[in-house]
């Protein structure tokens, strides 16, 4: 006989190379065992696999990249297509991950009182908008409509924190951070324990302002030691990053190795160190990347994810200039280019702290195991 499995969806922009994609392909793999999934999708863009046994469902036939105007109209023929499906397909669970697709699960709601609703929230509210009509929609339309929904999660202390103070989210909220599959192949710690002449250096982000890659390039420019940088991601700061290297006379020293690379963890075992300087992020999916990988990490210490990665969440005052020594990697402030040289100097100068950083990456990355993590979701969604 036939088991019959509970009916989820999720709702999520498209399938491109950004984090929360990144989480959905992985719980994906989890779910369908659990449930009978339906995955609906915005835009076309498709980055990860997909397992077989989900149904997908496109929306529209645009990009994300179309105009505001266009998504505009897109809309109505969303939230009716998306709620003729939902009840077609008699779902139980509705997850949404991102602002957009959240709103759309929060009007839906209205419509289907039988149906549990969830939103995730994946940046941090408050330092997530570009624009302060951004932040006004998001003051209006957050609690408006995430407030009509079951419960919502996110993947950091601080932005349930920031949800229920800054934007009047008053339902259930949870903290489920992302997970993450730990990679066969990793650093051996062993080889950062002798001396280097140049120690390689690596960073993954996009190429936009709340990554802050220019803050490891002038890093770099005022070291007392002399690197190799490798920087993964495409975005429109490439010009001004290449302009950077340039005028501080790097042009050997770093390398941009543009975007869209599926095998990031081939790149990152064979480097020394990561660093992540980002000005902001939900929960830096790089940075515990790095870390299962097996590298010595720095970070900025930026809202939200950083500190709960690296020092289990433990509240610390970082000099301007200076450094952090966590539990699990290194922290320095945001846009400290100085505390940063002086981070990667002390790697340089200390082979027998990279080799213990290596081992804490690679102890501290198996917290955020995917059947862990899943486990925690599958709860969530149950209760």
């Amino acid at each position: 006989m036939t088991e019959i499995k509970p009916k989820l969806s999720i709702i999520n922009l498209g399938m491109g190379s950004a984090g929360a994609e990144k989480v959905i392909s992985l719980l994906l793999k989890k779910l369908k065992d659990d449930y009978d999934v339906t995955l609906f999708l915005l835009f076309k863009e498709r980055h990860y696999d997909i397992p077989p046994e989900i149904k997908v469902i496109g929306l529209t036939k645009g990009s994300s990249e179309s105009s505001i105007f266009i998504k505009l109209l897109q809309s109505f023929l969303i939230l009716w297509k998306y709620n003729s499906l939902l009840r077609k397909r008699k779902i139980e669970y509705a997850i949404s991950f991102l602002p957009y697709p959240n709103f759309i699960n929060g009007i839906s709601s209205l419509f289907n009182p039988s149906i549990r609703f969830f939103v995730s929230e994946r940046g941090y509210p408050s330092n997530n908008t570009s624009k302060k009509i951004s932040l006004y929609i998001a003051k209006v339309f957050y609690p408006l409509l995430y407030n009509r929904c079951y419960k919502l999660f996110s993947n950091s202390v601080y932005i349930n924190k920031d949800l229920k103070e800054n934007f009047g989210i008053r339902i259930p909220t949870e903290v489920i951070y992302n997970p993450i599959e730990l990679p066969e192949k990793t650093k051996k710690s062993e080889t950062l324990a002798s001396n280097i002449d140049m120690m390689k250096v690596i960073t993954v982000g996009s190429l936009i302002d709340r990554k802050n890659q220019g803050s490891i390039i002038k890093a770099l420019g005022i070291s007392n030691y002399t690197y190799v940088a490798s920087i993964i991601g495409e975005g429109p700061l490439q010009k001004n990053i290449e302009m950077q290297v340039s005028d501080l006379e790097l042009n050997r020293n770093v390398r941009l190795l543009g975007g869209g690379i599926q095998n990031v963890n081939d790149f990152l075992v064979e480097n020394d160190c990561f660093v992540l300087s980002s000005k902001t992020e939900g929960f830096p999916n790089a940075l515990l990347e790095a870390m299962a990988a097996g590298l010595p990490c720095i970070s900025t210490n930026c809202l939200s994810g950083p500190q709960e990665l690296i020092n289990e969440n433990l509240e610390v005052k970082i000099d301007k200039g200076s450094f952090f020594m966590g539990k699990y990697g290194i922290l320095v402030e945001v846009n400290d280019s100085l505390g940063l040289s002086k981070a990667l100097d002390y790697l340089t100068e200390n082979p027998s702290e990279r080799e213990r950083l290596s081992r804490l990456s690679l102890k501290r990355a198996k917290d955020y195991e995917l059947n862990g993590i899943y486990k925690v979701f599958n709860e969530f969604i149950k209760s």
